[in-house]
């Protein structure tokens, strides 16, 4: 069969050039990196060849007239193969289709069967409709399903094993704290996930532990596309002795609009996400011969309210210039309730006793008192109220200009503004016990921490013969200010008193200036991409008492690249390399204590050094019918790792210190298979297992530690019949060694049972997160950490057996993105 759009006249003209698109057959999305082959009709030998870019698109020059065919190929879809033609002037293929491999278009629709993970270059792509449990939920739900992605009982994210990652949304960098930015975007609005190890040089080097990009859900070609859901959370079964049971439900609204030259959208999102929950712990301190213990249990809850509106406009004048607006805007709460009764005993047991007394294992074990033969000095138990309230108030405006030249190169500029203004109070009140009448102390703290950032950049983009160049610059400023008030009551003048130790003011000043080069292509079979990037960084953190200045200026090279080798039956070969930063927010460099609870300072560095990584990865990928499996091993190297460590502030209070700890390593091994054991069955089975070691000096301290850690997730849906499901899946990560101590295995079962009707235009599901039943024990974590001078361990009981009804209602099939602009900035100190 001939080239679609392809003239049957055959002249010889020099010069020649021939154009066209790679498209998915089934979705008519554009497929990005696509490697197109152009070979000599006489003896199949090479003549040219190149890659496609993120539209699809592909375009070879200076062509000369010969008889040629063309290959067009992509892991996990059937290689197209032209028939002979001969090469003329300014030639247009139009668009081919690639379909799934080892289907065609029909057994699609009739199987119903979809491609859950697609493999780039220099990516991983996960479809985010496999993960029923996630919806109704929010991005870092769908995140807990992926292979190398891990979220704890606190919310935290990791990717293999590190927290520090670069978010994107629709591919614009969000320099934000990736986990409360993850938290604010609903899953149903989540098209793809895609996990990108080893970035290359034109996008940000921020977070070591690579990008993840978060891909919307897409709006209709042309006309109206419209998505509304609504979740309610069924009464909490356990209360865990909380003063307030949780509450949980939330709306979302997608509309997207496009006709002709114009593509709007709007949306707008409520959430109210309660978690009950509480916490049981032990810590002891030693100074001078006296042995401070206090045990702890109580509550520990969350409540989270967030609403928000955002809008974007698209207008297309031709077909080579487009201009777009965004703009975002919303509040955000956080209230953290922290009821805990203590228990204080001071023992005097002298050094060498204590020293012989003290176990490590037996206080972890046990976490229990170590002052058995020593002699009481004093007891006291006092009941602590401390309640925490986060805010933010964020509005965000980006504008983005493209244009296309005549010979197909573009260039691209946009602008993005954010202001957040930022804080909450903190009350803390330690009350008698058992008369919680009697008030023994009374605190109060507070901030203001306005925030302005702003981002420019250019990017230029052109085939040079057979190479995809790309180059930019970009300019980041960040300016964050903040006061921080910390006040005692003084019960006998009925005032309140400024504390000078926690009362200050700070202020943060961030410049960025980079420029990157890149280029990709194909040889043979080889698909390869090399890059650079050099950056200026300087940071001053300034303290208003004393008035001191700390200042940072860092010239940084961020050499990447990527190679996947196609060695033939769906098997693939690949390898990267990528250097990274991770820079320190505000709270790190922060260098005065505040208080977050009765028993914890927390205080930063700021001369605190930013971290920087180095990741070699290898790996294999098989795919073949309906099924996939992949495997990668890698190597990562941090220097300067950062970690919060613990000091004594005095016997009853611990300062928890952001700091350099030395050099961390992680060696490890990632794996997956997407595969149908019955043809209403799937299952999604990942893995990883790395080495972890940390090595260098702690507050002048030699360390040394390491550890093998694991994690498993599994994902199995099955199709009871035509429009009704059921979808289990469980996610494990085992215990990790950190500085000074490990923080336990945490796992997390859950089950989905939805209905689909009207062509699953209208949806009606039920979800049990967080299985427990009393009997499972998934909902208990704890961090633990220990030195000379000190013993820690904290059990986190979070709520468990979570029921929730959702329901979701969608008008028109999506086929595109919708360009809604996300937190540069704020989130992150949020």
């Amino acid at each position: 069969m001939l080239l679609p759009g392809l003239s049957a006249s055959l002249s010889a003209q020099h010069n020649g050039t021939l154009k066209g698109r790679i498209a998915d057959a089934d979705t008519g999305a554009a497929i990005e990196y696509a490697s197109i082959i152009l070979y000599f009709a006489q003896d199949s030998s090479l003549a040219d060849g190149m890659v496609t870019d993120a539209d699809g698109r592909f375009e070879f020059s200076r062509l000369a007239p010969s008889e040629v065919y063309l290959v067009a190929r992509f892991l996990g879809y059937e290689t197209y193969t032209s028939e002979a033609f001969t090469v003329v002037e300014q030639m247009d293929v139009g668009t081919i289709a690639l379909a799934v491999a080892g289907q065609d278009l029909e057994e699609v629709e009739v199987t119903g069967k979809e491609i859950t993970a697609r493999y780039k270059i220099d990516k991983q792509v996960y479809d985010a409709g496999q993960f029923g449990s996630a919806r109704g939920g929010t991005a870092a739900d769908v995140l807990r399903n992926l292979p190398s992605v891990t979220v704890d009982q606190l919310g935290t994210i990791t990717v293999r094993g590190a927290t520090g990652f670069l978010l994107l949304i629709n591919g614009k960098p969000v320099q934000a704290q990736p986990d409360v930015v993850l938290n604010q975007i609903a899953a149903n609005a989540i098209e793809d996930i895609e996990v990108i190890t080893a970035p290359s040089a034109k996008y940000d080097p921020d977070g070591h532990a690579g990008i993840i990009n978060v891909i919307t859900r897409k709006g209709a070609a042309d006309g109206l596309f419209l998505s509304a859901n609504g979740l309610w959370g069924l009464p909490s079964l356990k209360t865990y002795g909380n003063a307030e049971r949780s509450r949980r439900y939330g709306a979302d609204v997608t509309v997207n609009y496009k006709k002709g030259k114009w593509d709007l959208s709007a949306g707008a999102d409520y959430r109210r996400n309660d978690r009950a929950g509480g916490r049981r712990g032990y810590v002891n301190t030693y100074e001078e011969e006296i042995l401070t213990e206090f045990p702890s249990q109580g509550e520990r809850s969350y409540d989270e309210e967030n609403y928000s509106g955002r809008a974007s406009v698209v207008y297309t004048p031709d077909a080579r210039q487009s201009v777009s607006a965004s703009f975002y805007a919303g509040k955000r709460t956080k209230t953290r309730t922290a009821d805990i009764l203590y228990r204080q005993r001071r023992t005097h047991i002298a050094t060498e006793q204590f020293l012989g007394t003290v176990s490590y294992n037996e206080l972890f074990e046990q976490a229990g008192s170590v002052a058995s033969n020593g002699a009481l000095v004093d007891s006291l138990a006092y009941f602590n109220q401390n309640n925490r309230v986060r805010r933010g108030d964020f509005l965000i405006a980006g504008l983005d200009y493209t244009y296309t030249f005549p010979d197909r190169s573009t260039l691209k500029a946009s602008g993005l503004f954010e202001r957040t203004v930022l804080g909450g109070p903190t009350r803390n009140n330690n009350l008698a016990w058992p008369n919680v009448q009697d008030t023994l102390q009374r605190q109060m703290m507070d901030n203001d921490n306005p925030l302005n950032g702003l981002r420019l950049q250019l990017d230029y983009a052109r085939q040079l013969g057979a190479l995809n160049w790309e180059s930019g610059y970009q300019y980041r400023s960040l300016k964050h200010p903040g006061d921080f008030r910390y006040l005692d009551r003084n019960f006998q003048e009925g005032t309140w008193e400024f504390n000078p130790l926690f009362t200050n003011s700070m202020e943060l000043r961030r410049r960025i200036h980079a420029l990157y080069t890149q280029v990709s292509g194909q040889w043979n079979r080889l698909e390869f991409t090399a890059g650079l990037r050099v950056e200026t960084f300087s940071r001053d953190v300034e303290i208003a008492r004393p008035d001191t200045l700390f200042e940072l200026s860092r010239f940084n090279l961020f050499p990447s690249a990527n190679l996947l080798y196609d060695m033939g039956e769906g098997l693939s070969a690949k390898a990267g390399y990528s250097r990274r930063i991770q820079r320190s927010t505000t709270v790190k460099v922060t260098p005065f204590p505040e208080r977050e609870h009765s028993e914890v300072l927390e205080q930063g560095d700021a001369e605190l050094l930013p971290e920087y990584i180095d990741l070699v990865e290898v790996g294999l990928v098989k795919g073949w019918k309906d099924n996939s499996v992949f495997a990668t091993a890698y190597f990562q190297n941090v220097a300067d790792v950062v970690n919060r460590s613990n000091t004594v502030f005095n016997d009853t209070i611990l300062n928890r210190i952001y700091t350099n700890a030395g050099n961390a390593t992680a060696y490890g091994l990632e794996a997956g298979a997407s595969f149908y054991p019955a043809r209403w069955w799937h299952c999604y089975l990942g893995g990883n297992v790395y080495n972890y070691r940390i090595k260098g000096k702690l507050f002048g301290e030699k360390i040394n530690r390491s550890n093998t850690v694991y994690s498993i997730d599994f994902n199995s849906k099955f199709t009871c019949s035509p429009g009704m499901e059921l979808q289990l899946n469980f996610n494990y990560l085992s215990d990790k060694v950190t500085a000074q101590g490990k923080d336990s295995r945490i796992y997390t079962p859950n089950l989905t049972f939805r209905k689909y009707w009207f062509g699953k235009k209208l949806s009606v599901a039920f979800q049990w997160l967080n299985i427990d039943m009393g009997l499972l024990n998934s909902n208990e974590s704890f961090t633990s950490a220990w030195s000379d001078d000190f013993f820690l361990k904290t059990t986190y009981i979070i709520e468990a057996d979570v029921l929730l009804l959702s329901v979701a209602y969608q008008v028109n099939q999506p086929s595109k993105k919708m360009k809604f602009i996300r937190s540069e900035f704020g989130a992150e100190e949020f």
